[in-house]
């Protein structure tokens, strides 16, 4: 398999599962304004959406959507519990957390990514963010990740989205939980080595 990213950006998600899922896979970095790979392809014609992550598969196939492409690592290797058994209500509620975490906290980073957005939407963004990041926090209250105490793929979908944090100067500390939680997680042997290899912490 091989993984087409840009580092730190919301295919460490992926990048993040695979390594913790063990599987062997290659990185290919993109230029998201030249839309070209470093390996000098052209990525519209990988992925014609022009954005990351994607993944080519070993037939030659090439999926795309970060919450489709880490549950679908997470079937390859069930043994790792990276994600419940499809069809089981633990499975939907893996999906209501990755929907929420898509449409409500990853959407909402990024209008204050983007320069020229104003600044009462940029405000209006923060206000959302509040919102969310508390009602996340009130998960973490009680549980060491999202689903309970195992790891799980939405996990490191949520701790990609909150890292952007510090980047727009989103202070997280009003939140303790969430802030511990980012430091559980960033702990982890396979996100460390995924952070690595993205050149985002030394190795």
């Amino acid at each position: 398999m091989k993984l087409y990213f840009s580092p730190g950006a919301c295919s460490l998600s992926p990048h993040i599962v695979l390594c913790e899922a063990g599987l062997h896979f290659e990185l290919d970095q993109v230029g998201l304004d030249t839309k070209q790979t470093a390996s000098g392809k052209d990525f519209m014609a990988i992925n014609p959406k022009g954005y990351v992550p994607a993944l080519q598969l070993d037939n030659g196939q090439v999926l795309t959507e970060g919450p489709a492409i880490v549950q679908y690592i997470a079937d390859l290797v069930p043994e790792k519990h990276l994600a419940p058994a499809a069809g089981s209500m633990e499975r939907y509620r893996l999906m209501e957390w990755l929907n929420f975490i898509s449409t409500e906290l990853h959407k909402t980073f990024s209008p204050l990514f983007n320069r020229k957005t104003p600044e009462d939407t940029q405000n209006a963004a923060r206000e959302i963010l509040t919102k969310r990041v508390s009602f996340v926090a009130k998960q973490l209250d009680n549980s060491s990740y999202l689903c309970g105490d195992q790891f799980c793929v939405a996990d490191a979908y949520l701790f990609t989205v909150l890292s952007w944090s510090r980047h727009v100067k989103f202070d997280l500390a009003p939140w303790p939980a969430v802030v511990a939680y980012l430091e559980r997680v960033g702990a982890r042997p396979a996100v460390h080595a995924a952070m690595a290899a993205e050149g985002l912490i030394k190795g």
